[in-house]
């Protein structure tokens, strides 16, 4: 068995997504539709807050890959910064415009289910707050890529960044934890099973969460590829230009 290292090839790293792409891909549509089709039809409206909590389906999966994804680019900063391999800064950027679009999910699901809850739109509630700075840094980040040339240097200052950035990815997911203020509830999936959505709401919650993971994954594969091919021709370019 090789080392977790030869992915950090760009060749080997196609080849074995290219491979595995189609797999993940089908499951993450299969459990994608079975989890919101089973939660939107099949499950029945809550006691209080009636249809407005199968928003659930949604907004809980966004919410949980919004702050996922920052760690895994957390995760492969650190592998850029301590080892230097191309593939792991290339799948932290590939990785911020999946990210960013879970979170803009997030925020706009999350205000859709709590107006008619807390009479709002929006609340300056510490959770929700730490959010919306957390979507600021995947901005900053991706603007951030796109305004430095050398790619290296980029990867450098983005994943300084992301280390910051890393402080509100883990308020957004702490927040009610650390403040016993604010009107956003406590987490719906929890070790806690007195914690958890009831069950009729739990598995094809789960059901959706997995959906969300395999999608996140297919998209960072798929987009990682393109990143590594776009830097080769920016590198074939800048060879041409110099001879």
């Amino acid at each position: 068995m090789g080392s977790i290292w030869e992915y950090a090839n760009p060749r080997k790293f196609i080849a074995t997504t290219d491979k595995l792409l189609p797999w993940v891909s089908a499951l993450a549509v299969v459990a994608l539709a079975g989890g919101l089709i089973w939660g939107f039809f099949f499950t029945p409206e809550d006691y209080r807050q009636g249809a407005t909590v199968k928003i659930i389906y949604l907004h809980v999966p966004a919410a949980l890959m919004a702050i996922n994804a920052w760690m895994m680019m957390l995760v492969a900063s650190l592998i850029w910064i301590v080892r230097r391999h191309h593939v792991s800064a290339l799948a932290a950027r590939a990785a911020a415009p999946i990210g960013a679009t879970m979170t803009v999910i997030a925020l706009i699901t999350g205000a859709i289910w709590g107006q008619p809850m807390w009479g709002t739109w929006w609340e300056w509630d510490p959770r929700l707050t730490s959010f919306l700075i957390l979507f600021l840094f995947y901005l900053g980040y991706m603007a951030l890529w796109a305004a430095v040339e050398d790619d290296d240097t980029a990867a450098d200052l983005t994943s300084v960044l992301c280390l910051v950035g890393s402080v509100f990815a883990i308020l957004s997911r702490y927040a009610v934890n650390f403040w016993n203020q604010g009107l956003h509830q406590g987490a719906s999936l929890s070790l806690d099973k007195q914690e958890n959505v009831a069950d009729v709401f739990y598995y094809p919650l789960l059901v959706s969460i997995a959906g969300f993971v395999l999608l996140f994954v297919a998209l960072v594969f798929l987009r990682t590829q393109t990143e590594i091919r776009a830097r080769r021709t920016r590198a074939l370019l800048a060879r041409e230009r110099v001879s």
